[in-house]
């Protein structure tokens, strides 16, 4: 069955020790109850994966890259394809393995690109991204050689994306944990950076994901939350009634002087603004492994500024803050 001791063999030496007990009870009481009936086919798969060692690892670049096409042969290469395609949706990346290019549904680089200027250096430090997906902007960080990055999301076909790229680089100091904030210690204020990108509007109540972000982060530690925005004045909200870009589970999309309102009433400071910008078909969009609808088929074909509801169509902000 699916352990995570690479996890708690590095974290009982770390600061995050005092916290091992909890972590391993949430997982107990949440992800062991609770299995997909896929897991074990995909650990079945994750177990016959070619055993290679990469020639090369680039955290750099748009696509995280492991090895090179020349290090596998035919049936090698083939045999990848298949076992990364059974985790089909790939949602976010790219990702390149031995050759294999995980064309995935989001170029998330682009993303990255508006994000990382504003990150602190993370050399050494202790970085928790909540709601991670398959990991891909963990990946990114690997470049700065943090001390240790923790992800948490509670998708499980997500872990196992990850846990397949990371069978090619397990001495990378990267784990993931299927587990939600609210399942987090609250006094676990361990992080030097917190990561929140694409969560906020998924909980019901916004002013307990920030308090959650706030309990995780040591004092003076740096915030990254990135979330959908709408146009408008301070306590300007939109609430939407059924769906929003055909997703059922958003339910608060402020204007942006309401997001920094939020952040400052849950304690944050130096609460700043550094990019608000539309999503674009060219960022997400439907591919060979991600062959469901995307971001065109949720817009409304008489007009891209609208939803396929009605609504203002999906506009993201990048929000900076500091723990005081």
């Amino acid at each position: 069955m699916l352990a995570f001791e690479d996890f708690f063999n590095q974290a009982r030496d770390s600061r995050l020790g005092p916290y091992c007990e909890t972590l391993n009870s949430a997982l107990q009481s949440g992800f062991y109850q609770h299995l997909n009936g896929d897991l074990p086919d995909w650990l079945d798969t994750y177990k016959a994966l070619p055993e290679l060692v990469p020639d090369k690892i680039v955290f750099d670049a748009e696509a995280i890259t492991f090895g090179s096409a020349e290090q596998v042969s035919d049936q090698q290469r083939q045999q990848l394809v298949d076992s990364l395609q059974l985790l089909h949706p790939w949602r976010k990346g790219p990702f390149n393995l031995f050759g294999v290019h995980i064309d995935t549904e989001w170029r998330s680089y682009l993303k990255w690109q508006r994000v990382e200027p504003h990150v602190r250096p993370l050399g050494g430090k202790y970085v928790l991204d909540i709601g991670c997906g398959n990991g891909y902007y963990m990946w990114r960080m690997m470049n700065q050689q943090p001390r240790l990055v923790l992800g948490i999301d509670p998708s499980q076909k997500y872990l196992m994306q990850f846990r397949f790229v990371k069978k090619y680089a397990p001495q990378v100091p990267l784990h993931y944990l299927p587990l939600r904030s609210e399942d987090l210690p609250n006094d676990m204020a361990q992080f030097d950076t917190v990561f929140s990108m694409g969560v906020l509007y998924h909980r019901r109540s916004p002013f307990d994901h920030l308090e959650e972000l706030g309990n995780c982060l040591v004092s003076g530690g740096q915030l990254i939350l990135e979330t959908l925005v709408i146009d408008g004045e301070i306590n300007e909200v939109l609430v939407p009634t059924g769906r929003y870009a055909q997703m059922r589970n958003v339910w608060f999309l402020p204007s942006c002087a309401t997001l920094k309102a939020w952040l400052e009433r849950t304690g944050f400071i130096n609460v700043r603004i550094v990019d608000v910008g539309r999503t674009r078909v060219e960022e997400q969009r439907a591919t060979e492994w991600m062959r469901f609808q995307s971001l065109a088929n949720y817009l409304h074909p008489d007009d891209p500024d609208l939803t396929v509801e009605g609504h203002p169509a999906p506009q993201r902000a990048v929000v900076i803050a500091d723990k005081p």
